[in-house]
């Protein structure tokens, strides 16, 4: 990683996509599906709010009917609408490696009722030559990701940020552990941001390596923020104390390691964060680290957990000085939003007092 990450500029194709390419971005895993380079991505320009739902799609959401219409044009008004949303659910599953149906809706037609468009597209993608999408079940649930040729194409459209560490989430999806429960706690997370305008669903990058002298930080999402900053989110479901303090003196390490190369009179050397999130002329600083916490069975309340951690963080040296960190609980990011006075800092010393993400204070 050697550029800092630029905001995603959505897509005005519709119909129309660029070729696809294997060699346009890394992926992970097997080689570019034969299909793709045949095939292109359509990425919707925009989406009527409200679009009509099939009646015969699967799906527990009520149907709205209208007087006086036909239900076959109803039909191929709904088969129009999940063609149209065919690439834009792609990509996202790309980004986030998995996620629900009704996930998939709060972000890309948050304004239907149902979730009957947002199934028919996947089933269109599940329905691909090679397959594009798969699915996993557990408890009356589908949980839906990338297989490797829907990794290929997506990749080649030019419209992931390049990245050698993405992965298919079927191994996720599949899970019988909280492996899967910590994916779709990420996920939400990503729709509270995406509500609230704090940062677009397609700005985030999942579990991408950060080299450090103490070894390899794998931060769970990070994700640039509306106002051109960046931002570390860490989701914790069931990982102990011990561990979670462990990955903040493991940021510290990140923010300290030495600079690389031996630069030039024109530009000093950076480090890898400077490099990678500081801008050209390092007027940004080191990026927030945002922990959410989540309910889990068999744990404490997320309220617990995130005042546990208070007293256990504020003992690391560099937080509240080189670091900033903040804490939320996913319910009160899902109910206030992002944007909302949520986040409490590590080490502020003021007690409960929560912020707003602009009011966080900047990393020295």
């Amino acid at each position: 990683m050697t550029t800092a990450p630029t905001p995603h500029t959505p897509s005005g194709l519709s119909g129309t996509a660029a070729t696809a390419s294997p060699t346009v971005s890394p992926v992970a895993g097997p080689a570019p599906s034969p299909a793709a380079p045949g095939r292109h991505l359509t990425v919707a320009a925009g989406q009527a709010p409200d679009s009509l739902s099939p009646a015969d799609c699967n799906s527990s959401s009520p149907v709205t009917d209208v007087r006086g219409e036909a239900s076959r044009p109803r039909k191929k008004t709904a088969a129009r609408a999940g063609a149209d949303i065919r690439g834009e659910a792609l990509l996202t599953l790309a980004r986030l490696r998995l996620a629900t149906p009704l996930q998939l809706k709060k972000l890309l037609l948050p304004h239907q009722k149902s979730t009957d468009n947002i199934r028919l597209a996947l089933r269109n993608l599940r329905r691909e030559s090679p397959s594009l999408a798969g699915r996993a079940h557990r408890a009356q649930q589908s949980y839906w990701y990338c297989t490797p040729a829907g990794l290929a194409e997506a990749a080649a459209s030019g419209e992931l940020a390049p990245t050698a560490s993405r992965t298919t989430g079927k191994r996720i999806a599949a899970s019988k552990t909280g492996l899967r429960e910590h994916g779709l706690a990420l996920v939400d997370t990503v729709i509270a941001f995406h509500r609230a305008e704090a940062a677009d669903h397609a700005d985030w990058r999942v579990e991408v390596a950060h080299p450090t002298p103490a070894g390899t930080l794998v931060p769970d999402g990070v994700v640039l923020l509306a106002g051109g900053d960046s931002a570390f989110v860490e989701i914790d479901r069931t990982m102990s104390y011990a561990r979670l303090v462990a990955k903040l003196e493991r940021y510290d390490a990140y923010r300290n390691a030495p600079a690389a190369g031996r630069g030039n009179a024109a530009r000093p050397a950076r480090s890898h964060w400077q490099e990678t999130y500081a801008g050209p002329s390092l007027e940004r600083p080191f990026p927030p680290v945002l922990f959410v916490f989540a309910p889990a069975p068999r744990r404490a309340a997320p309220a617990t957990r995130e005042a546990v951690f208070h007293e256990r963080a504020r003992r690391v040296a560099s937080v509240n000085h080189r670091l900033t960190v903040a804490t939320t609980t996913l319910p009160r990011l899902t109910r206030d939003g992002a944007d909302g006075r949520v986040w409490r800092i590590v080490g502020n010393g003021r007690d409960e007092e929560r912020r707003t993400l602009a009011a966080l204070p900047k990393a020295r």
